[in-house]
């Protein structure tokens, strides 16, 4: 599966990985691209992960879902 998040709160490439990480570190995540210029992440994953875990990930790094 994949899922697009818009993600609000990003403003430099450490703000990137930070998201990327904690996307990236959800069990059943199998990538996730992470975009400043789109202020997005595309995320492939399997169907256990659920939009609410992927949005919990975000927050926890300290960005907003939109």
């Amino acid at each position: 599966m994949q899922t697009t998040l818009k993600i609000e709160g990003m403003s430099c490439e450490h703000c990137v990985k930070a998201v990327k990480t904690a996307l990236e570190e959800i069990e059943g995540v199998q990538s996730a691209g992470v975009s400043l210029t789109d202020k997005s992440a595309v995320v492939d994953h399997g169907d256990g992960v659920t939009l609410a875990a992927l949005k919990a990930a975000v927050e926890e790094a300290g960005y907003e879902v939109i």
